[in-house]
């Protein structure tokens, strides 16, 4: 079977200088450019977040485990709009398991949970790193250079508080909750410091943030075991005593099903093929959005910031909006709390600020470095790659390994959704006997398109780690495309290859992207190059990539302002109608959208409108519309409309069952039976 390309980057055939149309490929913005934003910030990975803000600007890192550089530092004035600065680590080398050496890896254990800082002119990074001591990273500008230093032991997702009084302390740990003071020079405990502060009874989880705020003491932290939450504590007292809030934030996951998961018990095996979990639509709490923190805006405003795991992509972070009640800080609105709406307005600022991103994800590899996007999978060797020697082209030099899995100078950038299309082009004359180069899908079970070299010739093949099966197809192209069109929602990837750039041809099975716990990352798009024979091999030499996506922003479909729509449960063939001058269930009338700024709508049928009242009640109501009439137009991830009312920050329901209509409902469920869901047609 052969299809045409659909990308909207059109591909240029057999053109080294310019690989790709000249029109960049949109990547995802949360600023929906209308006042508003979407969660995810980023929809890839971008998981343990820690934030703190420094005059007007907000600064954020995350973990990056076992990819280099690692600690990326991103900066914004609006929490919704951000810019790359630097990564806080170039590499770490601290034995031959961080270089993929001996048959040693650091997948899933490099650098994670950082604590971001910042006190008196400069700021710092304290990181933890599986089998060795707490690493911390200086830098007086956050531009760096940036200084790293050990301290003399390991605290499990630390967090550091530099209190009024000078003195630094540190809490860690799983549940119960440890602290002590540090040194001054913060590589050390003070001795006899040390205390437990929080029981491991009072549900305070893991991934602390420390916080004092008007006096008092807060911490933050992620309870994973059953439902996933975000649970407080305070103190007046730094030693305590705590005062447990069991959830700040709880069962927030946007609507989103439990996908794929690798099973528990084969996620450290390296034997395939894997037990494979499959989709949980039931709203278990598995997927809520839990660990993160707090900052408060130069204009005095409170915002959250947590992560969520978004199934097969990774784990994405998440902007909140913080509502204050009886002193504990809620992520959500009021009438809502401890939920999140997924679009809502973006933070105020001085003045307006642009719509940004941190990262430009297609490449041709024209300039003098990498571009930011860019992570090895481990640590590199530098001399075994090139962006010079023929210049345009990522050269890769192939070095021994046994499959993909541990080839090194694999290089990766995260994969991006909801759906995306990585296409590389590589040039094949290089190559030697033995070499495999290509594309992949870094995740576990992984799955890679590319072309191997053998004394026969060249074959383009596919190759899928969970079935253990390898495609191939004979080429005698020197110039090869390579394309997985990967949709994150289904977790369904194809492979396609062309020798025009114009016309794909598909090539093996479907390939099921999964969550795991193995690299602790999401699926990474991957450029590699390796030799099967147990030597150094030749070099593969790729033009460009370009990174596809169909939906860059977080509506798949714009508001139909000023049409008319029938909205239709998703539920059945039920939707909102007007029955004898009233709102009812029925078959799917008409309602006109009109705008009311901000991303709302107010739905009006005639010259009535829908209309929510304080106790949630909904009904038909003439006159000019206001907030009791406005609704903030939210999608749910995989597209349904799920309509918020301004009166009480709740959504509107169609019950499946008493066919009732309220706007009583926290927020929509994952398995959409609870009637939030709605498909609008326009007429």
């Amino acid at each position: 079977m052969v299809w045409k390309s659909v990308c909207i980057a059109a591909l240029l055939s057999g053109m080294a200088a310019s690989a790709f149309a000249q029109t960049p490929s949109k990547t995802w913005a949360a600023d929906n450019g209308n006042g508003t934003f979407t969660n995810p910030l980023f929809y890839d990975e971008f998981s343990d977040p820690d934030m703190i803000r420094v005059g007007d600007w907000s600064y954020l890192t995350g973990t990056t485990m076992h990819t280099m550089p690692g600690l990326p530092i991103l900066r914004s004035k609006d929490l919704v709009n951000w810019e790359f600065v630097t990564y806080a680590m170039d590499k770490l080398d601290l034995g031959p398991q961080f270089r993929l050496e001996d048959g040693k890896s650091i997948y899933g254990q490099g650098i994670w949970a950082p604590s971001f800082r910042y006190h008196n002119g400069t700021f710092y990074i304290f990181s933890n790193v599986n089998g060795q001591k707490t690493q911390i990273f200086t830098a007086t500008d956050p531009k760096g250079p940036w200084t790293r230093t050990e301290m003399k032991r390991s605290m499990h997702d630390l967090s550091v508080l530099f209190d009024d009084d000078g003195k630094a302390y540190a809490i860690w740990g799983y549940q119960g909750i440890r602290m002590a003071q540090l040194t001054d020079d913060l590589t050390d405990i003070v001795p006899g410091s040390e205390k437990e502060i929080i029981p491991p009874t009072a549900g305070m989880g893991e991934g602390v943030h420390f916080y004092k705020f008007g006096g008092k003491y807060f911490i933050t932290s992620a309870w994973f075991s059953g439902r996933m939450k975000m649970p407080a504590a305070r103190a007046d007292n730094i030693w305590g005593p705590y005062e447990v809030n069991p959830a700040i934030s709880i069962d927030e996951d946007f609507g989103m099903i439990e996908g794929h998961r690798l099973s528990d018990a084969w996620a450290r095996s390296d034997t395939a093929p894997y037990v494979i979990n499959p989709p949980n639509p039931a709203p278990n709490g598995r997927l809520s959005l839990h660990q993160g923190g707090i900052v408060q805006t130069p204009v005095g405003e409170w915002w959250g910031f947590s992560m969520m795991d978004y199934n097969s992509v990774g784990r994405l972070l998440a902007l909140s909006p913080i509502t204050w009640k009886d002193g504990w800080p809620y992520f959500g609105l009021p009438g809502n709390l401890g939920r999140n709406p997924r679009t809502w307005v973006k933070p105020k600022t001085s003045e307006p600020q642009p719509i940004s991103v941190p990262y430009e994800r297609s490449d041709e590899f024209s300039g003098a470095a990498l571009k930011p996007i860019w992570q090895w999978n481990h640590v590199p060797v530098d001399g075994k790659w090139s962006l010079t020697e023929r210049r345009g082209f990522l050269r890769l030099k192939s070095l021994p390994a046994t499959s993909f899995w541990d080839a090194r100078n694999s290089l990766t950038q995260r994969a991006i959704g909801p759906m995306s299309t990585p296409t590389a082009i590589l040039e094949t004359g290089g190559l030697n006997s033995g070499d495999v180069a290509g594309l992949a899908l870094l995740n576990r079970p992984y799955a890679w398109i590319g072309v191997e070299k053998t004394a026969a010739g060249l074959a383009l093949a596919h190759h899928d780690q969970q079935t253990g099966k390898t495609a191939r197809v004979k080429i005698t192209a020197p110039r090869v495309w390579l394309r997985a069109d990967c949709n994150f929602l289904t977790e369904k990837a194809r492979f396609s290859y062309s020798t025009d750039g114009v016309t794909f041809r598909p090539i093996g099975d479907e390939f099921t992207m999964v969550f795991q716990l193995k690299t602790f990352q999401g699926v990474r798009y991957s450029l590699f190059n390796y030799n099967t024979m147990g030597a150094e091999g030749g070099h593969a030499d790729f033009d460009a990539i370009d990174i596809h996506e169909p939906y860059p922003q977080g509506l798949m479909k714009p508001i139909p302002y000023g049409r008319t729509i029938t909205l239709k449960s998703d539920q059945s063939a039920s939707g909102l109608s007007v029955k004898d001058g009233k709102l009812a269930s029925g078959k799917p009338l008409s309602f006109e959208v009109i705008d009311m700024g901000l991303g709302r709508a107010a739905l009006k049928s005639g010259d009535a409108y829908i209309s929510v009242a304080e106790n949630a009640s909904v009904s038909l109501k003439s006159g000019t519309p206001g907030a009791s009439e406005s609704f903030q137009w939210i999608e749910t991830p995989t597209g349904e409309l799920a309509l918020m009312s301004l009166v009480n920050h709740r959504f509107l329901r169609l019950d499946p069952k008493t066919r009732a209509i309220t706007a009583d409902s926290p927020g929509p469920q994952s398995d959409g039976k609870d009637g939030v869901r709605f498909i609008w047609t326009a007429e």
